[in-house]
């Protein structure tokens, strides 16, 4: 059985979509035509895909090949793949803001997420990110009390 995904963590009527190989931004910038925030989708359902690169997040190192695959017919010839949990969550949490903060403690509150695990993760965030690992760490300390 598929655990459900608390409130916290499915509030957002956003959703990033990256491409691997979009040096130039067209796949992102056609997602946000499409079906991006105040586009007819956006209008006719509620929710909304922004189109980002995936220079845009901080990830932690050896991201990639943690990606998770998910078959959907609807996606097909596509091959679309995500973010591990874990690797989702450090991400969050360098971005810092508070709605990334709830969402990331929803997931540990709910057992979706292990803290020893984001700890082990978030010490992968490249050095040239020390101050934002450091200050992930710190607070993911707060869980273990």
């Amino acid at each position: 059985m598929k655990p459900t995904l608390p409130s916290e963590a499915t509030a957002s009527i956003e959703a990033d979509i990256a491409f691997l190989d979009d040096p130039g931004r067209t796949k992102a910038d056609k997602v946000e035509g499409a079906i991006g925030e105040f586009s007819e989708f956006h209008t006719a359902f509620g929710i909304y895909a922004e189109g980002i690169h995936i220079e845009t997040a901080v990830l932690p190192v050896g991201w990639r090949d943690r990606l998770v695959g998910w078959d959907l017919q609807s996606s097909y010839p596509a091959t679309p793949r995500f973010l591990d949990p874990h690797d989702l969550a450090v991400s969050k949490l360098v971005a810092s803001r508070e709605k990334d903060k709830a969402f990331v403690a929803a997931l540990i509150a709910h057992s979706l997420v292990d803290v020893h695990l984001l700890l082990d993760r978030a010490a992968l965030i490249d050095d040239s990110e020390t101050i934002r690992r450091e200050r992930v760490i710190a607070h993911l300390r707060n869980y273990l009390g």
